[in-house]
């Protein structure tokens, strides 16, 4: 499942969002989605894991989370 996570830090990196959602399962991916430009954080980004289980139990943890 691919999930879209919004309102991010702008210091979060990858790594921080795939320790993140790694403790509610396996994460295939983490990818904070950056300005061409700036090379800035936008702000957002996509985590994608391969149960679709863990992945709602994610979505259901940190849903509104800081």
């Amino acid at each position: 499942m691919n999930i879209y996570v919004g309102n991010l830090s702008w210091n979060l990196k990858d790594q921080d969002l795939q320790n993140l959602f790694s403790s509610h399962g396996e994460v295939t991916s983490a990818k904070i989605v950056l300005d061409k430009f700036t090379n800035r954080s936008k702000g957002f980004g996509f985590v994608e894991m391969a149960n679709d289980d863990e992945a709602q139990a994610a979505i259901t943890a940190l849903n509104g989370r800081s």
